[in-house]
């Protein structure tokens, strides 16, 4: 009998049903969204950095996790002296910058032979190294997002580049420049970003990451085992406010929308109320039935979220491939349980206004 009610109280104002389902779908697409856009340029970003081949990351002290963030400040004849310690293979250094122009990238400025040494070289899927100063090579998923070609011309950093070649995905950046290059257009002639340190063996990791200490004190020293750890949302203090204050907003749009929506239906049904209640219905089945309302609507909504979150998904990654979109389970479920929070925190005062209704006065409501 309950469940009847309910079904016929949504279907009888089909416009006002769709506008919560929709609201509570925009809330945990919302929360879905953002925190997978978050997380997996995050994830990307590291598994980039992890996929150089490095087993130790150097940077100057206080340096952004996010590499593109940091300047140029080391000498680069730092390579030179980590190069010459025990158990070091090989060092390349690399000089960082972001594109800002057709999509927000980063740019590696690197020397091709002690990159190569460190990472083991590029896959090219056509074209090959270098020729020129002015010559740039990019990934394939950047070649295929915009459309590049071998030999095509490309404005980025203000100045004009040939793509050398098209590579195989995955080693720290998207794009890669000369590093004398990138030392001309960033000012920054000898210096560098950050240095790749390669060990003989992966077991000489933590000792060849004290002895880089001792030499170069105050300075940043991470294993990328480490680095893989720290880059998380948590350790992005900027970032895990913008996740939290979307999420708010959301959560905030859902609540808002339910609750405009429980308050009309009391407003609308006062009189029915007021017979449910002359006919026996106690305060507690009056809330139940409000309550259950709210949370059919959340569960349609949530669904609809979830699925919409998925279309979205390959619609992003479709115009914007060079922006991985991390879809969990845990974040989905985290997106159902506020949704269903919000929602029910939002239907509680109208529930509770309608049990409070004096059955007289709920008859005698015109």
């Amino acid at each position: 009998m309950v469940n009847k009610l309910i079904i016929a109280n949504i279907l009888h104002r089909p416009v006002r049903t769709v506008v919560s389902v929709l609201a509570v779908a925009i809330e945990v697409a919302m929360v879905i969204l953002v925190v997978g856009l978050c997380h997996g340029m995050v994830d990307d970003s590291a598994k980039r950095v992890e996929g150089v081949g490095a087993d130790i990351l150097v940077q100057a002290s206080g340096a952004s996790l996010f590499m593109g963030m940091s300047q140029a400040p080391m000498p680069i004849k730092i390579a030179d002296r980590l190069a010459e310690l025990p158990r070091v293979l090989a060092v390349a250094p690399a000089l960082i910058q972001i594109n800002y122009e057709q999509s927000l990238n980063l740019i590696y400025g690197i020397d091709p032979p002690s990159f190569d040494r460190v990472s083991g070289g590029f896959v090219y899927h056509s074209g090959g190294p270098f020729q020129g100063p002015y010559d740039i090579l990019v990934d394939n998923i950047y070649g295929k997002s915009h459309q590049s070609k071998v030999g095509q011309t490309i404005h980025l950093l203000n100045h004009d580049f040939r793509i050398a070649g098209i590579i195989e995905p995955g080693k720290g950046a998207r794009m890669y420049i000369p590093l004398s290059t990138a030392q001309d257009l960033l000012a920054a002639q000898g210096k560098a970003s950050m240095f790749f340190v390669k060990c003989t063996d992966p077991a000489f990791t933590d000792q060849t990451k004290d002895a880089i200490e001792t030499l170069l004190p105050g300075y940043s020293i991470r294993p990328i085992k480490q680095y893989m750890t720290m880059m998380t949302s948590n350790n992005l203090p900027g970032l895990n406010y913008f996740i939290t204050v979307m999420i708010s907003l959301a959560v905030g749009i859902g609540f808002l929308v339910i609750f405009l929506s429980m308050y009309t239906t009391i407003t609308e049904r006062t009189r029915e109320i007021g017979i449910l209640k002359s006919l026996g219905a106690s305060k507690a089945y009056i809330l139940s039935v409000i309550l259950r309302e709210a949370t059919l609507l959340t569960a349609l909504g949530i669904v609809a979220g979830i699925v919409g979150s998925l279309i979205m998904r390959k619609l992003f990654i479709g115009l914007f491939p060079t922006l991985p979109v991390e879809l969990t389970w845990d974040w989905r479920l985290y997106a159902a349980g506020l949704a269903v929070a919000g929602s029910l925190v939002g239907a509680f005062y109208p529930a509770l206004k309608a049990a409070r209704l004096d059955p007289v006065d709920a008859l005698a409501y015109e």
